[in-house]
């Protein structure tokens, strides 16, 4: 069915501006935090603002990727090695914005800190295993580059379709066409 829509539906469209626009403040802020903010309460604020972003990151994020799955991909607007390239960085979004939080919780979860969600509950921390916070640090440093990279890789292919291809690629995500 999606296959032979020309646009994407309305849910399709909130769901990918809103993890969009969320999934870049968080790297941003991953960035900000990790480059620029040293240790102190600051940046401990910073951290629990930063977790529970993450948590409704986690929920949205997963629901996009159902939706999506769901739904269904719209055809390709050309063939090549760009729509492969295309799918694939959608692909590698696809499961960031699922692997990016849950990698933030294994690091808190298992180095026994809790979550608070916006100081409305916490999840209290789990048992510290070590050998889990490093591999949850690990994914989340990897999977922060490559999906900064992707990001990037994505807003450039966007803008390509836009200003050289003028092939209607941005018209069939605002549903205008």
């Amino acid at each position: 069915m999606a296959q032979q829509q020309t646009a994407y539906d309305r849910m399709s469209r909130l769901n990918h501006w809103l993890v969009a626009v969320l999934m870049i403040g968080m790297l941003a802020g991953g960035i900000y935090m990790s480059q620029f903010l040293p240790r102190g309460p600051e940046k401990q604020t910073f951290m629990g603002i930063h977790k529970s972003i993450g948590l409704v990151v986690l929920i949205l994020g997963s629901w996009r990727v159902y939706w999506r799955l769901r739904q269904g991909f719209l055809a390709a607007v050309q063939d090549g090695w760009q729509t492969k390239l295309a799918h694939w960085a959608h692909v590698i979004l696809l499961v960031g914005i699922v692997v990016m939080p849950m990698s933030g919780v294994m690091m808190s979860y298992f180095g026994g800190r809790e979550i608070g969600v916006f100081g409305l509950f916490a999840i209290p921390g789990g048992p510290e295993i070590s050998a889990l916070k490093s591999l949850g640090g690990a994914v989340h440093g990897i999977f922060a580059k490559l999906m900064i990279a992707t990001v990037l890789l994505h807003i450039l292919g966007a803008l390509k379709h836009v200003v050289m291809d003028k092939d209607g690629t941005w018209s069939r995500m605002t549903g205008r066409s």
